[in-house]
């Protein structure tokens, strides 16, 4: 029997092609337990992009610095409401007029109303949220519950192994340090992910993709946010 699954770090609110992803798969390996990144243009997991009219922004959630070599899951909230207020302020400057706001700010709002103490159990209730309004069901498994050993590609393999999954789905990406035979000769087939971004409407000017889902939720709606999903899967 097959059985796919996604590997990718709890990152908060990410784009629509990691939720078309979970229309895929069977099971979303969480991979918590590698070193947070900070800092760096790929710095996504403590962030993500939304639009204004000044073009895009950030939309950070507000952690303690963590030392070198941290991992995801050790990673600390910023005590206070401070940087939630900043978000929830930023996102009303720039939707409050938008055609999903009053069906979509208040379930946002009430996400970030949830105190946690660590930036990986906030993004994963945050993820818990947005699966809600989707109505997508994505059981998941922290790598950290795992043990497991290795890197890059021996570590994803060990990661399948352990979850008995047979197919690996994965980000474009990846492609770039992938190396297929060790997957082969583990018997788990590789899929790579096809998704092109769909166009919707966005205020300031040109469309701009890639931004996080809650750009598509506020403009297009829940229901508008899973056609598109759909249409894409």
């Amino acid at each position: 029997m097959t059985m796919t699954a996604v590997i990718h770090q709890p990152d908060f609110a990410s784009y629509l092609g990691f939720f078309q992803r979970f229309l895929n798969a069977d099971l979303y390996i969480v991979l918590d337990h590698v070193q947070f990144v900070h800092g760096t243009s790929k710095s996504w997991t403590h962030r993500d992009k939304i639009k204004t009219a000044q073009g895009d922004r950030w939309l950070t959630v507000g952690i303690r610095k963590p030392t070198f070599g941290t991992p995801i899951n050790e990673v600390e909230l910023a005590p206070g409401s401070g940087w939630i207020d900043q978000n929830l302020s930023l996102l009303r400057e720039n939707y409050r007029k938008s055609a999903g706001w009053s069906e979509v700010f208040p379930r946002i709002e009430a996400l970030y109303g949830k105190r946690f103490d660590l930036l990986a159990d906030f993004n994963m209730h945050f993820l818990d949220g947005i699966l809600d309004m989707l109505q997508i069901t994505m059981p998941t498994v922290r790598s950290s519950t795992l043990s497991p050993e290795g890197h890059k590609n021996e570590l994803l393999i060990e990661l399948l192994r352990k979850v008995g999954a047979t197919r690996y789905l994965s980000g474009l990406g990846a492609r770039g340090y992938m190396q297929p035979e060790l997957f082969e000769a583990a018997g788990i087939e590789i899929e790579w992910q096809h998704f092109v971004h769909p166009v919707y409407p966005q205020p300031f000017g040109e469309f701009m993709p890639y931004l996080s889902i809650l750009d598509t939720l506020l403009n297009c709606g829940i229901a508008g946010t899973r056609d598109l999903l759909w249409s894409c899967k």
